[in-house]
């Protein structure tokens, strides 16, 4: 039987679709649906024109352990959170004790936090001339940005960058590392 994911999306979806499409012909491992949180994102229409499930669903719903329920419905494995925005609640975290998996648009502990996702990130690396940036793929926890990390990979911030440049750098990385390493953890889990 495959190892089932659940991908948690609240926006564009990029990400999430690169997962589908990596594990899409894979022996072990399957997206099984996307779980949304926003009626206006971009990932509704991309999870449709991909033949991936959708589950919208509300803060209350979530906070409540409606969707925690939904997931252990849908026989989910490993949640991957690819440009979700909200906390993740107790219940969830609870209920999928190390077995959700964030990626940060930065080289955590350095910009991470409430409020630090997207060009918030990208700004505030640009801002702080900072000579490198990158992605950190990590266990989620309790806090934003705080569980144990899986996989870091840099790249160089030059003097010429802009937040745009810069958020174009991290997205390659993410489409390069983010799938591998979710495969490599949830491999690892049975």
């Amino acid at each position: 039987m495959k190892i089932k994911l659940g991908i948690f999306a609240s926006g564009n979806g990029s990400n999430a679709i690169n997962l589908n499409a990596y594990f899409r012909e894979h022996e072990s491992i399957e997206v099984t649906k996307v779980y949304c949180n926003n009626p206006m994102a971009g990932i509704i229409t991309k999870a449709f024109s991909n033949n991936i499930p959708l589950h919208l669903f509300t803060k209350r719903q979530l906070n409540t352990g409606m969707v925690t329920d939904q997931l252990k419905k849908d026989g989910i494995d490993l949640v991957v959170l690819a440009g979700f925005l909200w906390l993740i609640p107790e219940n969830l975290i609870l209920a999928f004790q190390d077995r959700i998996v964030n990626v940060h648009p930065a080289l955590l502990p350095r910009y991470g936090g409430k409020g630090m996702y997207g060009m918030n990130v990208h700004k505030a690396v640009i801002e702080n001339q900072e000579s490198e940036s990158g992605i950190t793929i990590h266990l989620v926890d309790e806090e934003y940005d705080h569980g144990g990390h899986l996989h870091q990979a840099k790249t160089l911030v030059s003097p010429e960058d802009t937040p745009e440049s810069l958020a174009q750098k991290i997205h390659e990385l993410e489409y390069e590392h983010f799938p591998k390493t979710v495969e490599t953890y949830a491999l690892g889990l049975n």
